[in-house]
């Protein structure tokens, strides 16, 4: 089951949470059937997400990573809840890359370093909250902690990783992230370092059978910690067929009424194999309630 556990020191000086999230990551790579390091590229950014998303404070909100750095894996999507929950793709994911210098999946190499990291918070506000910085090393982790550094202005220390097997299945997958409050002071940030050296990675931490809570106490040694809460998130995606038709009545009348002429039209979600079947009678049905740019420029 995945579970993500966020914790509080108890002088109220450090956040720090954990996430196992193999199964949600599992789903993603069975939905978009991806290549072992596109599994990995995806597998850390919805991890992100997932602990990113807990700090919304309202269950309407929601937050989106974008991450694309001109490499052959093209755009990373994720988008998180306040309990974690994710959905997300990677636009080509069938591609292969050696392993890097490291011996390791070329995430970095994959998703490339000529780009940005996009953070979007819809938080209820008439436009969104957008956050955009610069990709570090294009292996996400430490794009996100460049991002609260430069955007919110918050010390930050994340790690994710993702473990695939030879069958191209997850045998692990997970993060965490500390954050520093603004009632930490110097002192605190060595005690942090400190804590954080030699430290197994990720995937070591979680195939040797620990546990978020495990990892937030081994991340921190030098801090005693209490739960704040705990979520057991999930790869959930929101797609309906009125969502759909509300993005093909985006696309206008004319569009509507070109694809009308073929016997049938079929939309996949982006996020989910599911996909949305229209007659030529339901596109002429949809193209009779939309309203062609052009239209709207007359009335107004």
């Amino acid at each position: 089951m995945n579970n993500l556990i966020r914790c509080l020191s108890e002088d109220g000086t450090v956040l720090v949470m954990a996430a196992d999230t193999t199964e949600l990551v599992e789903t993603a790579r069975q939905y978009h059937e991806t290549s072992k390091v596109c599994s990995a590229a995806l597998g850390r950014l919805l991890t992100a997400a997932s602990l990113m998303g807990t700090l919304l404070k309202s269950d309407d909100y929601s937050l989106t990573l974008r991450i694309n750095g001109g490499g052959p894996a093209g755009s990373v999507i994720a988008v998180g809840d306040p309990h974690g929950n994710v959905r997300g793709y990677v636009m080509n994911s069938h591609i292969e890359l050696p392993l890097n210098e490291k011996g390791k999946l070329d995430v970095g190499g994959a998703v490339g370093k000529d780009g940005h990291l996009t953070v979007i918070k819809d938080i209820g506000m008439r436009d969104p909250y957008i956050g955009q910085i610069p990709i570090v090393s294009g292996e996400i982790a430490e794009d996100v902690t460049s991002y609260y550094a430069i955007s919110e202005q918050v010390p930050t220390v994340c790690a994710l990783g993702v473990l695939v097997n030879p069958d191209l299945s997850i045998a692990a997958a997970g993060g965490f992230m500390i954050q520093l409050l603004p009632t930490a002071d110097d002192t605190i940030i060595d005690r942090v370092e400190a804590g954080l050296q030699g430290l197994p990675s990720v995937t070591e931490m979680l195939t040797q059978g620990m546990s978020p809570l495990d990892i937030c106490k081994k991340v921190v040694p030098n801090f005693e910690i209490g739960v704040l809460d705990e979520e057991h998130p999930e790869y959930v995606c929101n797609c309906s067929k009125e969502r759909v038709e509300a993005a093909l009545l985006s696309t206008g009348r004319e569009s509507l009424l070109e694809m009308a002429e073929d016997a049938g039209t079929q939309v996949r979600c982006h996020f989910c194999p599911k996909i949305y079947s229209f007659t030529p009678d339901e596109l002429r049905k949809l193209a009779e309630g939309s309203v062609d740019d052009d239209e709207d420029d007359e009335e107004e």
